[in-house]
């Protein structure tokens, strides 16, 4: 597989909304826990409490991996993506994802909420595998 069909097999999965698992630093521990990623305008995000753990931990340290587990009849495979998250800071981006996050109103009470906190997330490497096969394929974009 060559970094085009990577790339385009891991956009055409990783639409709209996904249920994936995000590995933060911690000192010199890894931690993960699950978060939506939300893809839009062909661009990947996380919003989250701004005071929760993951918040602190990619304040001090940006670098951070997310994991969609797959699973399919002839088994199971996975999307890993590495790169860095990054706290928005600007007002007008934040309101326009907010408008455009199905449930948002369930957590934050508008853009200006001072628990909202939107993570950009800059993909650097991609690691795909199929269900059903045992070959990662790699991309670095």
């Amino acid at each position: 597989m060559d970094r085009e069909e990577i790339m385009n097999e891991v956009r055409d999965t990783l639409q709209g909304y996904n249920y994936i698992y995000l590995a933060t630093i911690e000192h010199d521990r890894p931690r993960v826990r699950p978060v939506t990623l939300i893809n839009h305008d062909e661009s990947y995000w996380v919003a989250t409490g701004a005071n929760s753990a993951k918040v602190s931990q990619i304040k001090r340290n940006p670098n951070v991996e997310l994991c969609l587990c797959k699973e399919e009849e002839k088994g199971s495979g996975y999307i890993r993506l590495s790169g860095t998250a990054e706290i928005v800071a600007d007002h007008a981006l934040k309101d326009e994802l907010a408008s455009n996050i199905e449930f948002f109103s369930d957590y934050w009470n508008g853009a200006n909420d001072p628990n909202y906190c939107l993570l950009r997330i800059s993909v650097r490497d991609i690691e795909l595998t199929r269900p059903g096969e045992m070959t990662a394929h790699k991309a670095t974009i």
